[in-house]
Formats: structure tokens, C-alpha cells, sequence
């Protein structure tokens, strides 16, 4: 194991428990899945061990792709956020990471991630990221606390309620994913 890591803005890779797949060994459906899911999937140890059950890794991918990547509905540093804020809640410095450089990449707000990071879910933050994060942190409680004074919340710092589901789902889709994870292998610093 490795020595634990703080969430951090710092790019690290992840590495499984149990034996990924070999690239080469791969089925040709196989790697059609990995080359549908991610960039790096086929270079990924989390795609590589995710690609033994390739129904699964197809159905996870689309799942993912769809939630996060839309052209419609809350902004993608929203997202970005959500899906934060909600693997800072599960512990997970590795999707943390990803996602943090992805907020600031499209939010443009490095100190608020900054504080999510460091502080937590009870960092001060601009109040659209606040309502975000208490949205997030409730409903990836277990079981989720989330409920119509949280939904209040974000109508109130001007979502909708296409946004607001469009949040939630990146919240429950870091949800499980993060626990899947966290459940299969580590992160470590890049060598």
C-alpha cells in the first residue's frame, strides 16, 4: 500500500489490487469498449480492470459520458464541482484530483477549489458553489440526507430544475464510481 496521499490539484495515477487486463490479451470487442470509454483507457489500470466485465465497462462509459459531457444543462464546471465536492465527501483523492483540474480548468475558480480541498465541505465558498457542495455532501451521505431544502438551495442561487438534476447525477454517478474505486485499488503519486 501506499503511503496516504492528501486531495490535491497533483495528477496521480491509480493503481488496481487485483491484476488488470493485459492490452494484448484483450478480445477485439474488448478493445472496442476501451477505445469508446476514455482516451487512456487502454493504458488506464482502472479501465483494464474494469474491462473483464465489458458489458458493464460499455453501460458505466455511456452512463458517464452522458452525465458529464452534455452540451445542455448546468455547466460542466458545475459538474465538475459536484462530482468533487462528492468524492472529498467518499475520500476519494484520486477522482478528486481529476475533477478538481477540471473545475478550474472550466470554472476558472482555483481558490475555491483550493478550499474544498484543503478545508473540506465546510470551506467558504461563493454561494452557487456552497449550495453545490451541501447538495453534494448530503446526498452522498449514506443514507442520502438530500431533500427539498437542498433543491431550495440551488433554485435559489439560480438553477433549474434541469440543472439541478443534471448535478445530482454527477453527484450519485461519483457516488458509485468512487466506491467502486476505492473498492478495487489505490492512487499514487506518478513516478
Amino acid at each position: 500500500m501506499s503511503d496516504k496521499i492528501p486531495f490535491t490539484f497533483e495528477e496521480l495515477v491509480w493503481k488496481s489490487w487485483s491484476h488488470p487486463a493485459r492490452l494484448e490479451d484483450c478480445t477485439p470487442a474488448q478493445i472496442a469498449v476501451l477505445e469508446e470509454s476514455d482516451p487512456s483507457a487502454k493504458t488506464n489500470e482502472y479501465y483494464l480492470t474494469l474491462i473483464r466485465d465489458e458489458k458493464a465497462l460499455k453501460a458505466r462509459s455511456q452512463l458517464y459520458n452522458a452525465i458529464m459531457y452534455p452540451r445542455e444543462g448546468a455547466r460542466r464546471a458545475d459538474r465538475e464541482f459536484a462530482a468533487t465536492a462528492e468524492s472529498r465527501v467518499n475520500g476519494c483523492v484520486f477522482c478528486a484530483s481529476v475533477h478538481a483540474r477540471l473545475f478550474v480548468t472550466f470554472g476558472k475558480d482555483r481558490p475555491s477549489m483550493a478550499a474544498l480541498l484543503d478545508e473540506g465541505i465546510g470551506a467558504e465558498l461563493p454561494p452557487k458553489l456552497r449550495a453545490i457542495a451541501d447538495f453534494a455532501a448530503a446526498l452522498a451521505a449514506v443514507p442520502p440526507a438530500a431533500g427539498p431544502e437542498h433543491v431550495a438551495a440551488l433554485r435559489e442561487v439560480g438553477y433549474s430544475d434541469t440543472e439541478i438534476g443534471d448535478i445530482g447525477n454527477a453527484v450519485a454517478m461519483f457516488a458509485w464510481a468512487n466506491r467502486l474505486m476505492l473498492t478495487l485499488g489505490e492512487p499514487e503519486r506518478k513516478a
